[in-house]
């Protein structure tokens, strides 16, 4: 019998993490290739402003609901099976999608596609959502507690690398079909490559380890006792922070895009780089993020990012120049944002046993889609009517936003606690010794890590 801290479980876990980057990598690609594009999908082939909502909002909650249903197949098989089988159906997700453009090119059936397109991205939230109970489950048992920041940091700042790159090479790709009348075929290419990079992930999948669980009725809680539980204990009370700051944020981030593109008429290729240039620049420190909360503590790491992510929305409506838009609002949302979901999922695996994971990250998912839903919900309804002359209705609406966000995370955030053991914080010397003397060091790091993982791409 193999001992649980043997060497020979630490290098089944060692690779385990490995192929869980290259898995994450070629599922990144999924969403670079097929996810980003549903809604401009749905724009080109004549959805209404109303559909496109719905397509938009309708991740948020079906997700989180079948999150709740995945953790209980925890209990009833392995971990690896269950994620082998929602991935291979989450990939078949993206064959009606191209059955879909098909049909728009050889105008067939088009009244009906905006509502196929919503059936069909309803079906793909259930299956990414019936998988990723068990995936968080299996990836909290494969990394070890004390450098699980910078592990996440790492695996994160790898995948946001290839992210970044795929999503500007599919808008060129989309530009170029569009340029010459060819937009569906281009929607064709991207909805396949999503195909093919999803089914890839399943190579990795199966070459993994996956320690044994053991779930006794006792780890078993239900929503309602969650529920009830929540406001009593720390991660209740996460929880029901991110619920309330999501839906603070979805008050007027949906509303980005439009104010991008209809209020400031930018282009799509200036669009894109906006808005992912926030993903480059959280690359540069996401690993120094990872370090800061192993050191200093997931909380303190949660209260910076949410008072950055506070301010955001001031800064979008202060000045229109795409040069400062990429350089301030972007590049300061990509770093904030970088910090928050490090931090929610650091605080997770903190404060709830390996046997409860399953359960406890389907129902906070369920507080961040209500949050989403009813926050975006929310900024649709002002959007349409308010009526103002001296000031615009989606200004207002980002100030608004940037209100509620500040006074909730002034309100909730002292009620929760840092439960490991951290050092205390001093500004100047954090500053010195992580984001001076750690920043050389990170790059070089991250560099030879990008080119350790390549060799599991050609294996």
């Amino acid at each position: 019998m193999v001992k649980k801290n043997s060497p020979k479980i630490e290098e089944l876990k060692h690779q385990a993490r490995n192929l869980s980057i290259t898995e994450g990598i070629f599922a990144t690609a999924k969403d670079s290739f097929g996810h980003q594009y549903v809604s401009p999908f749905a724009i080109a082939i004549n959805s209404s402003s109303s559909m496109v909502a719905m397509i938009t909002s309708i991740n948020g909650l079906i997700d989180p609901l079948s999150q709740m249903f995945g953790s209980r197949l925890i209990g009833e098989y392995s971990r690896k099976r269950i994620l082998l089988t929602t991935v291979f159906l989450e990939a078949l997700m993206w064959i009606p999608f191209i059955a879909i453009a098909i049909l728009y090119y050889q105008n067939i059936l088009t009244g009906l596609l905006p509502l196929l397109v919503l059936i069909s991205f309803g079906l793909y939230a259930v299956f990414k959502g019936l998988g990723h109970p068990a995936w968080f489950s299996w990836i909290g048992d494969i990394v070890d507690e004390k450098n699980r920041g910078r592990w996440f940091s790492k695996r994160a700042l790898v995948i946001g690398f290839v992210s970044v790159a795929l999503v500007i090479a599919a808008a060129f790709l989309l530009d170029y079909s569009k340029r010459n009348g060819l937009t569906m075929i281009g929607f064709i290419t991207l909805f396949s490559l999503a195909l093919i990079s999803r089914l890839i992930c399943l190579k990795s999948l199966k070459k993994s380890y996956e320690p044994k669980i053991k779930l006794k009725k006792s780890s078993y809680f239900s929503f309602w006792d969650f529920l009830k539980k929540s406001p009593k204990n720390n991660f209740g009370k996460i929880a029901i922070f991110r619920f309330l700051f999501t839906f603070a944020t979805a008050i007027s981030s949906p509303l980005l895009a439009v104010y991008l593109l209809r209020n400031l008429e930018f282009s799509y290729t200036i669009y894109m780089i906006i808005t992912f240039a926030g993903t480059a620049f959280a690359l540069i420190v996401m690993e120094l993020w990872g370090k800061f909360a192993d050191r200093y503590g997931n909380y303190l790491t949660l209260c910076i990012a949410s008072g950055l992510i506070s301010i955001l929305p001031f800064l979008w409506i202060l000045n229109s120049s795409p040069i400062y838009l990429i350089f301030i609002p972007s590049t300061i949302s990509g770093i904030a944002w970088a910090g928050l979901h490090l931090t929610e999922k650091n605080f997770i695996y903190d404060n709830v046993s390996p046997q409860k994971r399953g359960f406890a990250v389907s129902y906070y998912n369920l507080f961040w889609g209500a949050g989403i839903f009813l926050g975006a919900g929310l900024g649709a309804i002002l959007i349409e009517f308010i009526k103002t002359d001296f000031i615009k209705p989606i200004i207002l609406i980002f100030i608004i936003g940037g209100i509620v966000r500040a006074l909730i995370a002034l309100w909730w955030l002292p009620k929760m606690k840092e439960i490991r053991r951290t050092e205390k914080f001093t500004g100047s010397r954090a500053f010195k010794e992580i984001f001076l003397k750690g920043a050389a060091p990170t790059i070089h790091e991250e560099v030879s890590e990008i080119i350790h993982i390549s060799k599991y791409l050609r294996s």
